[in-house]
């Protein structure tokens, strides 16, 4: 089994798990460069994994059962997304056959039922943690999106998170005004800076990456704390306003 990246639109990664002959799918916003992949590497498309209902999570997945009709698509339960077969909630098993078994997560705070899927080894995170960054707060609270990043922490350092975006290199600058001082994301910077030049993918990060250089997934410490008190102009003294804080931080950087 294989998780290769299908990119999409501007920024996108459509996350292919395959083996020699089948596939699954995690978030076909577009249809066309899927088919295109499954075409040129002559696979059977059997499952579509959705993580939440955002058009380029979800745009292709009609095309893609009109060419497919056998495929089963899994979402989430709690999100109106047409065309699910099987809608998930939290410790529900997605057993994909030879492309793997699957546990849920409920991670709401980019969208209100946003999920997760991840067995001890890879994550699909959709738009909840992104390298070096996390999504906006469209639907959630920010206590959501702590609770959330708390589930995803849980799992072995070694875990990697597929993201659905290249948002990577604009994530580390933001994160290095917030922690400038940060060796590991200096040193986090300089390699994905020569894999963009190259042309290669940022992602999958690992969860051990994040828990040093992604600032929303360190809001408790000390350090992120005063990093928004200065920003905000008054102090901060708890990990839900530390990321409210740097999350409004960065939708205007």
């Amino acid at each position: 089994m294989n998780i290769v990246p299908i990119p999409a639109f501007q920024s996108n990664y459509l996350w292919s798990i395959q083996t020699d002959s089948d596939a699954a799918i995690v978030d076909p916003g577009d249809a066309t460069p899927v088919l295109n992949h499954l075409q040129e590497n002559d696979l059977e498309l059997k499952y579509i994994l959705i993580t939440h209902h955002h058009p380029d999570h979800v745009g292709g997945i009609r095309q893609l059962k009109a060419k497919f009709p056998s495929c089963k698509v899994y979402g989430p339960a709690s999100e109106n997304i047409p065309m699910i077969d099987y809608r998930l909630k939290e410790k529900d098993v997605v057993d994909l056959a030879s492309l793997g078994k699957y546990k849920v997560l409920d991670i709401p705070g980019h969208t209100s039922g946003h999920i997760a899927y991840h067995d001890d080894q890879n994550a699909f995170v959709g738009d909840t943690v992104f390298a070096a960054g996390c999504g906006r707060l469209f639907e959630g609270t920010p206590a959501q999106m702590i609770n959330s990043f708390d589930k995803i922490k849980k799992l072995a350092p070694q875990t990697k998170l597929f993201c659905a975006h290249e948002y990577t290199m604009s994530n580390i600058d933001f994160a290095l005004a917030v922690e400038p001082t940060n060796t590991e994301l200096l040193q986090r910077k300089d390699q994905c800076s020569k894999l963009r030049e190259q042309g290669i993918p940022t992602i999958p990060s690992t969860l051990e990456e994040e828990l040093t250089t992604n600032p929303f997934l360190r809001c408790h410490l000390p350090q992120l704390q005063e990093a928004a008190s200065v920003h905000l102009g008054r102090k901060i003294d708890n990990e839900i306003d530390t990321f409210a804080t740097i999350r409004k931080w960065k939708d205007s950087f």
